[in-house]
């Protein structure tokens, strides 16, 4: 992922919190956009460092990049640490920018072609990035997470699409494991259906959202206005965990071209050859290295 690549990725993350301002407002609640103002200026750093022909200029504006990345990630994982104990509906952002933070940073480091050191970052980043996504899984998987088989919504979230994502979490859950993980759960839902209303997060619904009568919402409104959401929470749960293991597969990249010593640059103009594409009748197609490459790839 390139810089201008990770700078409007930034530019969208920090509209959607802006479009949250008016929400939070209702909660005493401010977002601080500083900090994106931050990392857009260390994102200049870093175009502008691998314009310059020079290159001990090219590296010197790099190092400082390079440490205002690390600046930006201590300071969004100590904002998402904070959301994430609050279960705030903005937490998935903060776990969004946490990523393009290193994946920035490990830009850098390719560029100058140290690869040691940009698959160790990526190495630390991923644990980082893959601790904080679970925990963002289960705030929403909720209290219950059998709701999401509730008959309601048997045309879109089934009991194999929730073995999924408890085997992300757990590779040795299958559908039997998670149907007697969740088996108390089914049969004690109508008993403890209000409790469970009071225990959603802010991620799945504020109150103060929620139309009711004069004297506010009750939980049978507050019910049915979480249970019109899941569907969508639960692909924000899927989408969640395919971004986490979309950045493990960076990881992937920077082994082969390590492997088969190939610069960055040399990486990225890889393409298959006009024969191939005149014969080729298909949607995707896969580029073979002629050397064998061992990939490591963690989820």
């Amino acid at each position: 992922m390139g810089f201008a690549v990770v700078l409007k990725q930034l530019q969208n993350l920090e509209k959607r919190l802006e479009d949250t301002q008016d929400l939070l407002s209702k909660l005493n609640r401010k977002v601080d956009l500083t900090f994106y103002a931050n990392f857009r200026a260390a994102l200049d750093l870093a175009l502008n460092a691998f314009t310059m022909s020079r290159e001990d200029n090219r590296r010197d504006m790099a190092i400082q990049a390079i440490n205002r990345f690390l600046e930006a990630q201590h300071i969004f994982t100590g904002v998402l640490d904070t959301e994430l104990a609050e279960g705030s509906q903005i937490a998935d952002e903060y776990l969004l920018t946490l990523g393009l933070a290193y994946v920035a940073e490990v830009r850098c480091y390719l560029e100058l072609g140290e690869f040691d050191s940009a698959t160790r970052r990526f190495y630390e980043g991923q644990s980082v990035i893959r601790n904080r996504t679970q925990k963002y899984v289960e705030l929403l998987l909720t209290s219950n997470p059998s709701v999401y088989l509730h008959p309601k919504f048997q045309d879109q979230i089934d009991l194999s699409k929730l073995t999924q994502i408890y085997r992300w979490i757990d590779p040795t859950m299958d559908e039997n494991a998670v149907f007697n993980l969740l088996r108390d759960g089914i049969f004690k839902w109508r008993n403890n259906r209000d409790k469970w209303v009071e225990s959603l997060p802010p991620a799945i619904l504020i109150k103060e959202e929620v139309e009711g009568s004069w004297f506010g919402p009750n939980n049978a409104d507050l019910g049915q206005e979480a249970f019109n959401r899941l569907p969508s929470i639960f692909g924000v749960i899927e989408s969640t965990i395919e971004t986490c293991q979309r950045f493990a597969t960076y990881q992937t990249e920077i082994h082969a071209m390590t492997q088969l010593g190939i610069s960055l640059s040399d990486w990225e103009k890889l393409e298959p050859s006009e024969t191939d594409l005149k014969n080729h009748s298909g949607n995707i197609m896969f580029l073979l290295p002629d050397d064998s490459v061992q990939v490591t790839l963690e989820v």
